[in-house]
């Protein structure tokens, strides 16, 4: 596989969750392999130099925001509760357990048992196994894919967090017990693995990194380019393992090839240590940060450099003035776009013989219509009609003009339900941000991820708005003639 093919293949993975590998095919560079007993497996992107997001807040720079951040970490608390039975052994993958079992945990964590609180459980249990930290089927809950990724230094904190949660007190089960439940999942995962090539899972949000993640999740995203506006990008939470069979028993992480030693190896360990942070933070923070505060991004070489560590990925520096963040390289979100609307797997991209092959399923795309929908309408009304107006400058896509629920509700052919799901599933992506008012509700503003845009990216998506708030215009009518003459 060569850069290219590997910087696809990140990028599909971060648009798509865990990319699935048949029997015995390899992870790309900067990846590990999760091998299941059957010898097929998932790829997973790694951090370099075994740092963590949490470096960001050793450099208190903001991370992506997770909504109901503290109630998601205490729901995977639960889960990793109920799921690593055997503290002797690494927590991933660990054994199925009862999602009604995590939520006696959780309760007896919390100290609450009212509806409200389930519900929130039930809420974080969603967002979770939309980014791969816990995979749901069927009632039975098992620790994701992304569990994997923690580092074994942190074990011990984790045994001890295990160890220190209480145990629910449950009433006898007179229909299923857990036990009986667990069984069945084992039985199911053995019976249902397929006997050849492996196929795609269900994707994400936006991201993933999609969901995913501000970690708990890693701030992971996807490129929405082919989806909405060719460019925009989502957070990589949503559904990237949806759809995933609760897989139980043995499983074993298998590292790949190193990434970036070959960039780093001429480099001291000063060098190289503000290298891997400026790298993960500009790919992990909420907003474009300064280059006074990161040596990588000061120095030209070491920017070049750190450029050279992103290409690999699939990404590129994107400047704001004095502040630099990541972003999809237009190159490749283009391929992963075009792939996308062909419903093609990372095979199809060039990625290692043997990876899952399309449709890009059975799965859902980053947005759906009615997601796509609801961000038109959005930025037509906090972006399009300010920046008329003359109080937005021409190139900003950030907008502190909210637009109200009541507006959307008024201009939108949605159900009430589907309207307020396309608007949690957009704020999950860091596609929209919410304002409040006071009192009043507020409304709705481009979210952080419009950041992360590059300059064609940008003019690409001010031509699609163009399209969508005044189609028989003139300037919408130049501008299909100039993509007619290309």
């Amino acid at each position: 596989m060569d850069q290219r093919q590997a910087a696809v293949s990140h990028a599909l993975v971060r648009a798509h969750g865990p990319v699935r590998l048949g029997a015995g095919v390899l992870a790309a560079p900067g990846m590990i392999r999760l091998t299941r007993p059957d010898s097929t497996g998932d790829a997973l992107p790694v951090w370099p130099d075994g740092v963590t997001p949490s470096l960001l807040d050793e450099h208190q720079v903001a991370p992506v925001p997770v909504e109901r951040s503290g109630e998601t970490r205490r729901v995977l608390a639960a889960v990793l509760k109920c799921c690593w039975t055997d503290l002797s052994v690494d927590p991933w993958p660990g054994d199925p357990a009862p999602v009604e079992l995590v939520l006696d945990t959780y309760r007896e964590l919390i100290g609450r048992t009212d509806d409200l609180m389930r519900n929130w459980a039930r809420g974080a249990l969603r967002r979770l196994h939309d980014s791969a930290w816990v995979v749901m089927d069927d009632g039975v809950v098992l620790l994701g894919p992304r569990c994997a990724l923690w580092p074994v230094e942190a074990h011990a904190q984790l045994q001890e967090l295990v160890r220190r949660l209480p145990e629910p007190e449950r009433p006898e089960l007179t229909v299923v017990g857990d036990a009986d439940i667990v069984a069945a999942a084992r039985a199911g995962a053995e019976s249902s693995r397929p006997s050849g090539p492996a196929v795609e899972v269900a994707e994400p949000l936006a991201g993933s990194e999609a969901v995913a993640e501000a970690e708990v999740f890693a701030g992971a995203e996807v490129e929405a380019g082919a989806e909405v506006f060719a460019g925009a990008e989502v957070e990589a939470r949503t559904e990237a393992f949806a759809g995933a069979e609760v897989e139980a028993g043995a499983g074993r992480v298998e590292g790949g090839a190193a990434e970036f030693d070959d960039l780093l190896g001429g480099y001291d360990e000063r060098r190289r240590a503000e290298l891997v942070a400026a790298f993960m933070v500009v790919e992990h923070a909420a907003e474009p940060v300064q280059e006074v505060r990161f040596a990588a991004l000061r120095d030209p070489a070491l920017r070049r450099t750190l450029g050279e560590m992103l290409a690999r990925r699939g990404r590129t520096l994107i400047q704001h003035r004095d502040r630099w963040i990541s972003g999809y390289d237009d190159g490749v979100a283009a391929t992963v776009g075009a792939l996308h609307a062909a419903g093609l797997g990372a095979h199809d991209a060039g990625g290692p013989p043997g990876a899952a092959r399309g449709p890009l399923g059975a799965a859902r795309g980053p947005l759906g219509v009615s997601e796509r929908a609801v961000l038109t309408l959005v930025l037509v009304h906090s972006v399009a009609i300010p920046r008329a107006e003359g109080l937005l400058p021409e190139d900003s896509w950030l907008s502190p003009h909210p637009t109200p629920v009541e507006e959307l509700r008024r201009h939108t052919q949605l159900p009430i339900g589907e309207l307020e799901s396309a608007l949690r599933t957009l704020r999950h992506a860091g596609l929209l941000g919410q304002v409040k008012a006071g009192e009043e509700a507020g409304g709705y503003v481009p979210g952080p991820q419009f950041h992360r845009l590059t300059a064609a990216a940008r003019r690409r998506l001010q031509e699609e708005l163009i399209l969508a708030a005044g189609p028989n215009t003139p300037l919408a009518t130049a501008v299909l003639a100039r993509r007619s003459a290309k």
